[in-house]
């Protein structure tokens, strides 16, 4: 057998919101409202969906593209702070090979009574011989669709 090698990346995202940070930290606990934006692309059809949003609590995503490729998101609270900080790890199967394992954190500031500051950050080890700056440029530009539906779904809520 082969061995794949492993790649090592990381990347931050910041984004600013117009709204409290109760609402942003609120978008990513409750299943209804991440439901909304945390989703693949338009060619992507959902298979299933669960969140247990609670230290050792689960959190699975899982995917079917228009061509059959499937996706499989599944992650574990460890350490949650409300309105403050959520920490998880997370493993991405592609079409059922282990792609990815990541821990993931969620930091949320507020700046002012309208105003909340994101960020993210992930540090990803890849496991299936994927370049891992193609690999992190791949991840960060999927994040980033992520944080900004985030934001078109924040908009709609507060009604801005």
């Amino acid at each position: 057998m082969e061995k794949l090698k492993v790649a090592h990346e990381i990347f931050s995202i910041e984004k600013v919101y117009k709204s409290s940070r109760e609402a942003v930290f609120s978008a990513w606990t409750n299943l209804d409202a991440k439901a909304q934006w945390f989703i693949g692309p338009g060619d992507w059809t959902l298979v299933d969906r669960k969140l247990d949003f609670q230290v050792g609590g689960k959190e699975i995503l899982h995917g079917r593209f228009a061509s059959g490729r499937e996706t499989l998101y599944r992650a574990e609270f460890y350490n949650i702070l409300p309105n403050e900080r959520i920490v998880f790890v997370y493993d991405m199967h592609v079409h059922k090979t282990l792609h990815s394992v990541s821990i993931a954190s969620v930091e949320i500031e507020e700046m002012d009574k309208t105003n909340t500051r994101l960020k993210f950050t992930e540090q990803v080890a890849f496991l299936d011989d994927t370049v891992g700056s193609q690999g992190v440029a791949s991840r960060r530009e999927g994040t980033m669709a992520l944080i900004d539906k985030l934001a078109d779904y924040l908009r709609k809520q507060e009604g801005k």
